[in-house]
Order: structure tokens, then C-alpha cells, then sequence
């Protein structure tokens, strides 16, 4: 986790920083065979070099980024947590919990979606 220690030490807000390191430290528990990395300013976790997850802070919310393959699979199942979502990303609101069962089966369907990619984005 120390290649976050930066990222998280530069959330403002002890709330927002708690629960970002919440989540990158239970992704990087369940998952640990994903590599985490900073790329692009924003914490993610990769597998054999090709992008699993993505999450980054706003002022609002919580950023999750599975790619627009892991929104349109899970786009039911993310507006029944209450979750907006764009064509790339999803928010939870720092109000909303999270549901940690929801970003397992997508982490799970981007290792196993993506397991003979060699580049890093989907193509």
C-alpha cells in the first residue's frame, strides 16, 4: 500500500482519506495478485500489465473505473446500490456505503473479461 501513501496523503478531507484507503486496502486484500500502481495521478490496480480498476476522489464522491465493458455488464445492479454512473465510471457518494460484494464480481469479471489482453485498455 505504500505506492498510495501519497495519493491518500493528499485528500484533504481525514474522512474522504479513511475511506479511499478502506477500499484500496480491501482490493488489494481480496485481490492480491493485482498489481497497485499510480498511473495518470489516480490509484488502479492491473493484472499481467493490462488495467483491472481504477479509484480516485472527488469533492463529492468516490470514482470507481472498471472501463465502459465492466459498466455496461453491471449497469443494473448499479443503479439498484443507488450508484450513478457515467460510460467509464461509477460514483458512490461519500454518504452512500459501499458495496463491497457489487466491486468484488466487477473486479472479478475485468480478471476474467481481460485474461488474454495484452494491452493495457480495451480496445
Amino acid at each position: 500500500m505504500e505506492v498510495f501513501a501519497e495519493y491518500l496523503a493528499g485528500i484533504d478531507n481525514p474522512d474522504h482519506r479513511e475511506r479511499t484507503k478502506e477500499v484500496l486496502t480491501w482490493v488489494a486484500e481480496t485481490f492480491p495478485n493485482l498489481k497497485p500502481e499510480i498511473k495518470w495521478n489516480t490509484p488502479m490496480f492491473s493484472n499481467n500489465g493490462t488495467f483491472i480498476i481504477g479509484i480516485s476522489v472527488a469533492k463529492q464522491h468516490m470514482s470507481i473505473s472498471p472501463e465502459v465493458a465492466g459498466i455496461e455488464r453491471f449497469e443494473e445492479d448499479l443503479k439498484q446500490a443507488g450508484y450513478s454512473h457515467t460510460k467509464g465510471l461509477f460514483k458512490i457518494t461519500w454518504a452512500k456505503p459501499v458495496d463491497f460484494s457489487l466491486l468484488e464480481k466487477i473486479i472479478q469479471f475485468n480478471i476474467q473479461d481481460k485474461a488474454n489482453y495484452t494491452s493495457f485498455w480495451r480496445v
